[in-house]
Formats: structure tokens, C-alpha cells, sequence
């Protein structure tokens, strides 16, 4: 029954959705109608705030290019290949890859949200060695992986929270900063990583098609010109090398070069750990993949290959992705998130706060998708209005009903990732690497997903003790 439903809302989305890139275009045209309804701006005044806003997302836009081309180069190192193999034939059903890479992008997206590359070079290694695997439905897992990032040690929202002299202490909505005890410590957040952890990979295994037909990435690669056919790293950088020996080849064969400054870089990372803890933000990560690349291909020239391979099929995110800043900029210049907020938020009562939270940070995230802008826009509306709730009513400590909004903005957003294709375009570049692919072809399978979590984080922001 399950699985049926799961087709259903999948064929729905493949007559339905347009491609990533026109479905950008059409939220673009939707905000700024908004914003001209809605806010006291004419057209010049959106038309700057989404110029203004194409580059709001340059730094974090080369940031997931990196990611991914690090993090792709280092799955086409020959040891990680072997890895793989050896994961291969311990992992040789098409259903224990979904629950394998499921599980496995659940628990790393806890660590890092930048983690989700990893179950997408996972996931396309087995691909192509397990027989049977609806690789479509195999992206659509690793997507739907991504949703409990907000619950784990990279939540953007509750360690700005806690980061002293953040802009929320210098609106004067917060005295003091919001212990990640509780928020991401709270019961309500424990209770919520468990849920996940369990729900995700069992949701997913319950909705696998029973069909693979025509749908196997080896097949769909056959049809690509034969893009299996492709040859190693080691091949092509020797048919590089001229006949005889010349001073330039010795240098582009170096392992000696390159391992010197892989473990400098490896020394300097050390060092970051040691005396910064925990600190796993999106530089280090790629840096970390960087190095470790480089070790894994032992010489430039090969690991030049492996980054010009890697560099294939990135384009959807640096062409789209400051389309999706414009949005973000009329958003912020017209005031119209904020309006929105606040909007909400009049509704809003001590009993349901968090409900009216968790559905404006999903709602805000189709035009922000990205969970620190979201909240450096609607954050301060919806924090100050229940702060000033809990003047007004009593009970509850205002401290412990901003922790709740504020988690109940970041699980709304989080959420509705899956009915967006933004950070899909993390994903595609390696999953969809030599094929065709769209967004259609997977968001589909996320539809159920969406509305049993729905279901579930919205009880549990509204009745689940913090």
C-alpha cells in the first residue's frame, strides 16, 4: 500500500514539476508578486533587492562546489575503490543499500550537514556493483538523509544561539545566550534524533520499488555513450607523460610533492582540532577533503584528473544557486519575511508557539533555503514575540520557549527540504554524474516521507516536553 502511494505522488511529480532551474524562475516570480502586494515597495525596489541579492550566496555557493568536487575526487581514489568493493559484496541486495546508505546518511548528516556527500559517492559506488538497485529511488533516499542535520553538532541555529554577542543579543530580544543544553541537548531534541534515526531508514525501506527495470544506473549509463567505459585515473595520467624522461614529468609524478604538503595540511588540522574542539564547519571539511585526496592519489597529475572528473557536473550549482540569493533578497530588502513572521506570529499563543514556528521556518525555507539566513531574517519577529508572550502570560521561562521556537524553526526547515530541490543540487552533481536525471524524477519519492514527519515533528514541537 505503502509503495503504492509512493508511485503515485512519483508520477504526480514527474507530469508536475518542472526542472530545478525553471521551478527557481517561478518562486522568483512569486516573491517578488508578494512582495508587491504585500509590502509598501514598488518594482525598482525589488528589482534592486534581487540584484543586491544575486551575491549574497557567492562564498557559500564556491563552498558547495568544493565540497562536492573534494568529496567526489576522493571516491575515485583506487583505495576507497577498493573499499567499495569490499562493502559491495557484504551489502548485495538492492534493499539493504537503501537501508544501508539511509542509515549511514542519517547518522553523518547528524555530524555535518556537509556529510551528505559522503552516502552520495556511497551510493553510487553500489550502484553500480549491487544488481537491482531503482537508482532514482536510491537518490531520493540520500536526500531524504539530509532532514536530521538540524538535530546534530551542525545545527546553524542553536550554536548562534549560544555564540555570545550574536545579533539576537544585539537586537535586545536576548540578554544572554541560549545554552545548547536546551536545544540541542533538550529531551525534545534526544527524542527527535532517535525518531529519525529509526523512522528514516525504515520509511524508505518500506517504500522501495519492487522494480528496477530500465532504472539501474549501469543501464542508465549504457545510454550516456557508454560512460562505464571510462579510463582509470593511473591510464590517463601515464598517457600524459612524454616517451622519455623529462624534469616537468617528475614533477607532475611526485609523490614526494604532493605527500609534503598533504601532511602539512594534515598537521595544520590537527592543530585546528586541538585547540578548537569540536569546530567542524564547511572550511575545515574542505579541507580535510582536500588533503586527503591528495594523499589518496599520491601524485599531482592524478589528482588534478580526479578534481577535473569531479568538476564534471557541478554547474547546476553555480548557475542556480544566485538565482535562489535573488529570492532570498527581495525577501530580506522588502521586509516581506519579516511581515510574514510577524504575521504568524499574531496568531500565536503559549499553547501553540512552536506549532506556528515549525510551519513558518518550512514555509520561509521554499524562498531561503538556507537555515542561518532564515533565521537571521524571521528569527528576530518570531523571538521577540515570544519573549514577549512569555512577559505577558507567565509560565514557562522565556529562555525555554525561545529554545523551542527556535528548534521548531530549524525542524520546519529543514523538513520542507524535501518538497524544494535546492540542496538537491548538492547531490545531483555526483549521483548524476554521465546520466540524465532531473529533479522530477526523485522528488516524488520524498512526498510520504514529508508528510509522516510532518506529522510526527509537529506533535512533538506542540506536546513533547522540552
Amino acid at each position: 500500500m505503502i509503495e503504492r502511494i509512493g508511485n503515485l505522488f512519483t508520477d504526480i511529480y514527474r507530469k508536475s514539476m518542472p526542472d530545478a532551474f525553471v521551478f527557481a524562475l517561478l518562486l522568483t516570480i512569486i516573491t517578488a508578486v508578494a512582495a508587491l502586494w504585500a509590502m509598501p515597495v514598488d518594482m525598482i525596489d525589488i528589482l534592486k533587492g534581487w540584484y543586491d541579492g544575486f551575491w549574497l550566496l557567492l562564498e557559500f555557493g564556491m563552498q558547495m562546489v568544493l565540497l562536492v568536487i573534494t568529496g567526489y575526487s576522493i571516491a575515485l581514489s583506487p583505495f576507497l575503490s577498493q573499499q567499495i568493493d569490499r562493502l559491495g559484496r557484504a551489502v548485495s541486495k538492492p534493499w539493504q543499500v537503501y537501508l544501508f546508505v539511509t542509515l549511514s546518511g542519517t547518522l553523518l548528516c547528524m555530524v555535518s550537514w556537509g556529510w551528505i556527500i559522503i552516502p552520495a559517492v556511497i551510493g553510487r559506488e553500489l550502484a553500480l556493483r549491487v544488481k537491482g538497485v531503482h537508482y532514482p529511488y536510491l537518490i531520493a533516499c540520500v536526500y531524504c538523509s539530509f532532514i536530521g542535520w538540524v538535530t546534530g553538532l551542525s545545527s546553524s541555529i542553536p550554536l548562534l544561539l549560544n555564540t555570545e554577542g550574536n545579533f539576537i543579543i544585539e537586537a535586545g530580544i536576548l540578554e544572554e545566550t541560549v545554552d545548547t543544553g536546551l536545544t540541542l541537548g533538550s529531551g525534545l531534541n534526544l527524542v527527535m534524533i532517535i525518531l529519525i534515526v529509526l523512522l528514516t531508514p525504515a520509511i524508505m525501506f518500506l517504500l522501495r520499488p519492487r522494480q528496477s527495470r530500465g532504472k539501474e544506473l549501469p543501464e542508465l549509463l549504457d545510454k550516456r555513450q557508454g560512460a562505464l567505459k571510462e579510463t582509470s585515473i593511473r591510464e590517463e595520467a601515464d598517457a600524459m607523460s612524454m616517451p622519455e624522461p623529462v624534469f616537468s614529468d617528475r614533477l607532475n609524478n611526485s609523490i614526494l610533492l604532493q605527500a609534503l604538503i598533504a601532511l602539512a595540511g594534515l598537521s595544520y588540522i590537527s592543530w585546528h582540532f586541538y585547540n578548537r574542539g569540536a569546530d567542524l564547519n564547511l572550511n575545515i571539511m574542505i579541507f580535510i577533503f582536500l588533503m586527503l585526496g591528495m594523499l589518496l592519489h599520491q601524485t599531482p597529475l592524478r589528482y588534478g584528473i580526479a578534481m577535473k572528473r569531479a568538476s564534471s557536473n557541478v554547474s547546476a550549482i553555480l548557475f542556480q544557486f544566485p538565482f535562489y540569493a535573488g529570492i532570498m533578497g527581495i525577501m530580506i530588502n522588502t521586509g516581506l519575511a519579516d511581515r510574514f513572521a510577524q504575521l504568524l506570529a499574531t496568531f500565536a499563543s503559549q499553547e501553540n508557539f512552536a506549532g506556528y514556528a515549525f510551519v513558518t521556518g518550512g514555509l520561509v525555507n521554499f524562498a531561503i533555503p538556507s537555515a542561518g539566513g532564515e533565521f537571521a531574517v524571521i528569527g528576530p519577529s518570531i523571538l521577540n514575540a515570544v519573549k514577549a508572550m512569555a512577559e505577558a502570560q507567565g509560565g514557562p521561562s522565556a529562555n525555554a520557549m525561545i529554545a523551542r521556537s527556535a528548534m521548531a524553526i530549524a525542524y520546519g526547515e529543514s523538513l520542507s527540504n524535501l518538497l524544494q530541490p535546492f540542496f538537491l543540487l548538492l547531490v545531483i552533481p555526483v549521483m548524476a554524474k554521465g546520466i540524465s536525471i532531473q529533479a522530477r524524477d526523485i522528488m516524488g519519492y520524498l512526498i510520504v516521507p514529508f508528510l509522516l514527519f510532518f506529522i510526527i515533528q509537529f506533535s512533538l514541537v506542540m506536546f513533547w516536553p522540552l
